[in-house]
């Protein structure tokens, strides 16, 4: 893998996520969204997945597709609020540490995200263990949490 395709993934996935809140702010369905979003950039389909999102406390972690959803859209989970619907106007990228092995990819690294009702932002540090699947990349580890 080059880095290159690390930095278009990343690019996606941010999109990815900017794009269920605009289909929630226009009413749309933003399952369908978040679903798509999930199988696009997560190997839930195709292998046991580690998941630790951002800001959860109560179920630490989200290892199977359900959990996963729930978290980015709201779901079975009381604390979750749905995290891609605040809805985020800007994520930009702002640190990038690869490793790049024959048999591993690894990304760590520092997101800014900027909603649209806020001037202030939040950065998170997260690490992204990838898996080529087809073509392309997926994330078989999540691990994210905000920077104090």
């Amino acid at each position: 893998m080059e880095s290159k395709q690390i930095d278009e993934f990343l690019s996606s996935w941010c999109k990815g996520v900017i794009e269920i809140g605009k289909t929630h702010l226009e009413g749309g369905d933003v399952n369908q969204r978040a679903e798509h979003f999930l199988g696009t950039h997560y190997a839930f389909d195709e292998m046991d997945i580690l998941f630790k999102p951002t800001f959860t406390k109560q179920a630490v972690f989200r290892n199977n597709i359900k959990d996963a959803l729930s978290y980015f859209v709201g779901g079975d989970i009381s604390e979750d609020n749905g995290f891609a619907l605040k809805p985020w106007e800007d994520i930009q990228l702002e640190e990038l540490n690869l490793l790049l092995k024959t048999d591993l990819t690894a990304a760590m690294g520092t997101l800014n995200f900027k909603p649209y009702d806020s001037e202030e932002t939040t950065l998170v540090a997260f690490t992204f263990i990838f898996v080529r699947v087809d073509e392309g990349l997926k994330i078989q580890v999540h691990h994210s949490s905000p920077v104090s």
